[in-house]
């Protein structure tokens, strides 16, 4: 049974968030994780200073299903099936030793062996009371100066340091990225009790900073909503709330833009996050509501609420890492979701400057490209001949010069790689560079005064609307060009 038990589809960070799970329902203030590479004898533990067990409550969270699913739970409680600390422990190893200490009262030690079970001369489920002789000292004591706490200890890691390679540097450095991947995850699961500090979360003695997937102290960050619901006779709270993400141009810089893309990038991490306590339960998701994954709505993230009462009508798995929304919540979900993209598509289609700057009804020629659908449904790209810097160039040109232009403009229009670039922008996470990023300075500074010319002399435009038509084109959004904007305008002519 135990055997079979190990594949219930853990991986090394979705194993460790649900052992943490039980430090947080012991109210623990710290959690420290340790990795300990040593080839076949690797190991890893994690301690905590929470409440700690009894004797008696160790037995039982040691036993397969300590509780039914179907139990009222305390509303901070994070399990459900009583089997988080076997089925997560045994996923990675194959021996599990726990020891755990209450105030002022003694240390309990329980282990269980799968390689003690199998031998055949061991009858019935035997829970060893002690450490297995060649387990390391330094990992399997609670620290004396915690008052009370729990440490869980890994070994005969076969899921984390087995493979195919036979080469020691290979397997040392795969268990390296998974601790990497590990740090990734719980700083997303557990970023909303991390940024509360409680716990604190240490690995390897460094502390786990928290991701916050919606970046809310971002200055160009959307919110939309709250949107509440209740359900039931007991009137359940579901709280969902709706972000749409800044656009890369908006970032600071191109690390930045990264990190907020999350531990699988931005196209992976759109969609629906689901929270059961604050907890992470879904990290981006659409939820098998109507939508895949695609590059315009990438910035469209939605944060549900959900509580622990709720686990049947979620069907949340053992492993706290698959939810289906209930029946009576799908239609309420596609319409907040249908505006969260919709404004996530149009501040990815306008670099996120959609509606800004605009007066109503007023034509906006800030963007040199217009998007045209055919009647066969079909989109085709053409230059905004009635653009603020555009057409005064125009006007400049003699006839001729006027008609060699245009075929050359029409030439330009009817060859726009479109596939090319959305294959591009979609195996390329940091996205296109953006406009003259690298033109040098005094290039820029030309091309700008040629712009600021065309609108004076050419249209007629008083001099400091002139620049602010200038401030407001798409071209010049980038930070040099800004500043380069600036400067000219404080110039005198």
């Amino acid at each position: 049974m135990i055997e079979s038990m190990r594949a219930h589809g853990y991986s090394l960070p979705t194993a460790i968030a649900d052992l943490i799970d039980n430090s947080v329902a012991a109210d623990a203030s710290n959690v420290w994780l340790r990795f300990e590479w040593s080839g076949d004898e690797s190991w890893i533990s994690l301690s905590d200073d929470g409440q700690g067990m009894t004797e008696e409550e160790l037995v039982n969270a040691m036993r397969l299903g300590s509780r039914s699913p179907l139990d009222q739970r305390d509303k901070n409680d994070l399990g459900r099936f009583g089997l988080g600390l076997k089925t997560a422990s045994f996923s990675q190893a194959r021996r599990l030793t726990v020891v755990t200490r209450q105030e002022a009262s003694q240390t309990h030690l329980r282990r269980w062996d799968l390689d003690h079970l199998a031998r055949p001369d061991v009858e019935g489920w035997q829970l060893l009371r002690s450490l297995h002789p060649g387990s390391p000292e330094q990992a399997s004591a609670l620290d004396e100066s915690i008052p009370s706490g729990t440490l869980v200890l890994l070994e005969v890691l076969d899921r984390v340091v087995g493979g195919t390679s036979d080469r020691d540097k290979d397997r040392e450095d795969h268990f390296l990225w998974q601790i990497e991947q590990v740090r990734q995850h719980l700083a997303m699961v557990f970023h909303r009790f991390l940024s509360k500090r409680k716990p604190r979360i240490y690995l390897n003695e460094e502390e786990i900073q928290p991701w916050d997937p919606f970046l809310e102290a971002h200055k160009a960050t959307q919110s939309i909503g709250p949107y509440d619901r209740r359900l039931g006779a007991n009137e359940v709270p579901v709280r969902a709330m709706g972000f749409v993400l800044p656009h890369r141009d908006r970032f600071e810089s191109a690390e930045e833009h990264r990190a907020a893309g999350g531990p699988s990038g931005w196209n992976a991490q759109q969609g629906f996050y689901v929270y059961r306590n604050e907890r992470l339960i879904i990290a981006g998701d659409w939820l098998q509501l109507r939508w895949q994954k695609e590059e315009h709505f990438k910035l469209a993230r939605i944060r549900i609420d959900i509580p622990n009462s709720m686990d049947h009508e979620w069907q949340i798995d053992v492993k706290k890492s698959t939810a289906i929304p209930p029946a009576v919540l799908r239609a309420w979900l596609i319409g907040i979701a249908q505006n969260v993209r919709k404004s996530a598509k149009e501040v990815y289609a306008h670099r996120g400057k959609y509606g800004a700057r605009k007066k109503k009804n007023s034509a906006d020629h800030t963007r040199p490209w217009i998007a045209l659908k055919t009647s066969d449904g079909e989109f085709s790209y053409r230059i905004d001949r009635k653009h603020v810097v555009l057409e005064p160039l125009i006007g400049s040109l003699s006839e001729s010069g006027k008609a060699e232009l245009e075929a050359l403009l029409r030439l330009i229009e009817e060859t726009v790689p479109v596939q090319r670039i959305w294959i591009d922008a979609a195996e390329n996470q940091d996205g296109a560079a953006l406009p003259f990023s690298n033109t040098p300075g005094n290039d820029m500074r030309k091309l700008i005064l040629l712009c600021h010319k065309a609108q004076v002399q050419y249209r007629g435009v008083p001099d400091e609307e002139a620049w602010g038509f200038l401030a407001d084109c798409d071209a010049f959004q980038g930070t040099e060009a800004q500043a380069i904007l600036g400067q000219l305008r404080e110039e005198p002519l």
